[in-house]
């Protein structure tokens, strides 16, 4: 899963929306780093992961990119389901998107002096164009792939990915409909056991 649902499936502290957006910007042993209540979120953030590129569903859907981006289905796919909560946002929290998203960017403003340098470096795009949100819109989406395609190091052809979406919308649709439910059942479980 991509920013979004990292966030929205966090337990709604600061510490626990701070560690789980966290979990895209920092490798390796955590332990000495940062505190307790962060790092339960980093790890709630791998373990989302970690259900999401095993489910079969998840699975399928990334079968449905093309053979020559194949390769880069899984990222793809984080990107188009994170589209799709945005979307349908009032489907899975009884707050407003625009709510929560403020939310999420005074917490970030607030605690920046521990921020990986890489997510300080983005935060006040993220903010000013409030990126969140704006999954809602393909042509962010558009942004959001050709930004993935220029941070891969190696030849890609992401680019243009975004079309992906377009000939897959209604399954994939379908496919986060289905599969995003049950991430949330895991989550709350996961946590309960925290």
């Amino acid at each position: 899963m991509n920013y979004l649902a990292h966030l929205l499936l966090s337990d709604g502290t600061a510490e626990s929306l701070i560690g789980n957006l966290l979990g895209d910007f920092v490798k390796g042993s955590i332990e000495n780093i940062y505190p307790h209540e962060i790092i339960k979120g980093i790890y709630l953030h791998r373990k989302i992961d970690c259900f999401t590129d095993s489910h079969p569903i998840f699975r399928s859907s990334k079968r449905l990119i093309s053979l020559n981006r194949r390769k880069f289905s899984g990222m793809m796919i984080d990107v188009f389901y994170d589209h799709f909560l945005a979307k349908n946002w009032s489907n899975y929290s009884s707050t407003s998107l625009a709510d929560f998203t403020n939310h999420v960017y005074q917490v970030l403003q607030e605690n920046k002096n521990i921020l990986p340098e890489r997510l300080n470096s983005i935060l006040p795009d993220m903010i000013a164009y409030d990126w969140l949100a704006s999954y809602r819109e393909t042509s962010t989406i558009n942004r959001a792939i050709n930004g993935l395609s220029r941070r891969i190091k190696s030849k890609n052809n992401l680019v243009g990915g975004v079309e992906e979406l377009f000939l897959n919308y209604q399954q994939l649709q379908t496919d986060f409909s289905i599969f995003f439910p049950e991430l949330i059942d895991y989550t709350l479980t996961v946590n309960s056991e925290q």
